[in-house]
């Protein structure tokens, strides 16, 4: 095999790649990158078993052939020569030599058939949205799945699609984030639980260009984002998910109206007072037209008001002030609604029109002591 790259080319097609190589794995070939050029283009593929990604990289073929090269070494290589076009040949024993202006590199590859392709997908079921939204529909959930495997389920995020309505939903116990887009056109309705490193990992990828398109196709056990030249497989996360619906409501004893950036900024200011694991809840009192934030900790304490538009009771309610953060930094609007019925149910922020919903679950701030 014998291919010419320019250097960025390769280089962007490997930090791809890259990210399902596994860091650790018994089986040495999945350490590896497979370069296929055994037909009229160069694909480059990792794959962990769970995750795998293949892309098409820009490149001359001049001998036609498949090498596995251990990806931390290569992608240290490629990444360290110079801005140039970058040769790289394998013999018949899988030696793989690299050479870029006066850099010469011999090392050791692997056998390229001993690598796992991507599994092959059916192409029936799918839907199409644009990169900027699947971009942005991971952004704005992807922060309240749980960060470890202890539920498999909530280190997912439920994708559903019914007719032309495409809705994403993550949990983590104490919070729930939903997204709902309407899309261009009708598509057969779906509901798949896909896994968190795979949606964190394509929304690296995605040019979040609003002009391209991302097709994603739904099979038993597996999704597929095809996008830019590249696919993106996983495996999806069996079982039933969370009755979300059931823990969502329209009831409310107290809404209020105010100012996103202003709501946030103070938050912010209020957790200088909190040291890293501490527990701190900010408080809020909401009365007529003005909410008071107040923090207590054993650094200090801290009150700010904030100019609000309230409809309903008066209440006193506090939140971790990170799960508050999170859902404001996502949404865009200048002005948030909360929806609150008393100090020990769910707040909910969301829109009119309900594109965003988040619920987050209060904090017995009573037992907490100065």
């Amino acid at each position: 095999m014998k291919l010419i790259f320019e250097k960025s080319d390769l280089l962007n097609a490997i930090n791809i790649v890259l990210k399902a190589v596994p860091s650790k794995t018994t089986m040495s070939i999945l350490e590896c990158i497979l370069i296929d050029a055994s037909s009229q283009e160069i694909h480059l593929v990792g794959n962990d078993m769970e995750l795998g990604i293949e892309t098409i990289v820009t490149g001359s073929i001049f001998e036609t052939g498949k090498i596995a090269i251990d990806a931390k070494l290569f992608s240290e290589i490629i990444r360290k020569l110079p801005d140039s076009k970058v040769t790289l040949a394998s013999d018949e024993n899988y030696n793989v030599t690299i050479r870029c202006e006066k850099s010469l590199f011999n090392i050791s590859g692997k056998n390229g058939e001993e690598f796992s392709g991507l599994p092959q997908i059916d192409k029936e079921k799918y839907i199409s949205i644009s990169q900027f939204t699947l971009k942005e529909m991971i952004r704005q959930t992807i922060f309240s799945i749980a960060p470890n495997d202890s539920n498999k389920m909530m280190s997912g995020e439920l994708f559903q699609v019914t007719g032309n309505q495409l809705k994403v939903t993550s949990l983590d116990g104490h919070r729930i984030s939903i997204r709902q887009i309407e899309m261009k056109e009708e598509f057969e309705n779906e509901k798949v639980v896909v896994p968190g490193k795979t949606l964190n990992e394509v929304s690296k990828i995605l040019s979040g260009d609003k002009d391209k398109e991302v097709t994603i196709f739904f099979s038993h056990n597996h999704i597929l984002f095809e996008f830019d030249h590249t696919m993106v497989v996983s495996r999806l996360i069996e079982g039933e998910y969370f009755k979300v619906d059931q823990m969502l409501s329209n009831d409310y004893e107290t809404k209020i109206v105010l100012n996103k950036k202003d709501f946030l900024e103070c938050i912010e200011r209020s957790i200088l007072l909190v040291r890293e694991n501490d527990k701190k809840p900010i408080i809020l009192n909401i009365k007529d037209a003005e909410m008071e934030l107040s923090m207590n900790s054993s650094i200090g304490s801290m009150k700010e008001e904030i100019q609000i538009n309230k409809t309903g009771q008066d209440i006193m309610i506090g939140f971790n002030p990170r799960f508050l953060m999170d859902a404001l930094r996502v949404i865009d609007d200048e002005e948030v609604t909360l929806y609150m019925i008393n100090s020990k149910a769910p707040c909910f922020i969301r829109d009119d029109e309900e594109n965003y919903i988040y619920l987050i679950l209060p904090v017995n701030f009573t037992a907490v002591r100065n």
